[in-house]
Formats: structure tokens, sequence, C-alpha cells
């Protein structure tokens, strides 16, 4: 853990001291991508655009730097898909119940992006569907 900034020392300063003293000692030495030019830009690029396209390159889900509206809406189109992959029926109704109570709190919150437009679904009919679903073997 680095020190405390001390008083009357700009906290510019201290940043620039603190990294090059780890310059110093090597601690960027090695790392990925070192001695190799950033990508070129289109642009049309803003710093979103880098953030997905190294989050997609690393191998991670992108839907997490998606709006709450947005992001509920992609996971109730893959509800199914989702399902899909579930043998026990407890587990269902815990992520519909989960993806419900996401639902409801997204409407209670103050609209700052896109409106949600989905409702809560009917945690029945889900288990029914889900059921269906299921190949005789399972």
């Amino acid at each position: 853990m680095t020190e405390r900034k001390p008083t009357g020392v700009s906290f510019e300063s201290w940043v620039d001291r603190q990294v090059s003293a780890a310059a110093a000692r090597g601690e960027f030495d090695d790392l990925p991508g070192a001695g190799k030019p950033l990508p070129k830009t289109n642009g049309k690029d803003t710093a979103l655009a880098w953030v997905v396209n190294k989050v997609r390159a690393e191998g991670h889900d992108v839907s997490a730097l998606l709006p709450p509206s947005l992001a509920i809406a992609k996971e109730l189109d893959d509800l199914p898909d989702t399902l899909a992959k579930v043998r026990r029926e407890a587990r269902v109704r815990e992520i519909v119940e989960d993806l419900n109570e996401r639902i409801r709190a997204e409407h209670r919150r103050p609209a700052g992006g896109p409106v949600l437009r989905a409702r809560p679904l009917d945690v029945e009919e889900t288990v029914a569907s889900w059921r269906e679903g299921l190949s005789p073997d399972s």
C-alpha cells in the first residue's frame, strides 16, 4: 500500500512521484502490449467504444456496460436460452424472481436513460413454459 499524500503536496505531483518511483522499480516492465502502438481509431471512436472493444477482446460480457433498462431487456430476450440450461425448478423460480425484482426496482427509479417497457414475468407461466421445453430424458 502506498503512503498517504503529504499535506501541502498537490495531488498531481504526488501521483507523478508515485508513478516515477514505480517505473524506476521496474513495475511497468513486461506489461501486456508493452512497446506496441495503440490501435488506430477511425475518428468516430469514443472512450466507451474503446472500453467495449477491450472488454470483448478479453472475452467478457459487455452487457454489464449497458444502462440497467437495456441490460434487463437483453436478459429478457436471452431468458429462454438461460432457462433451457437449468435442470431444477427451484433454480428457474429463483432466476425469474430475481429478474422480476430487478424489473420492479428499475420501474421505481427515476428515468435516467431508456425506459424499461417490460413488466415482471408471471413466475408460474414461466415455469410451465420451462417444463414444456424439458426433454423426456432430463
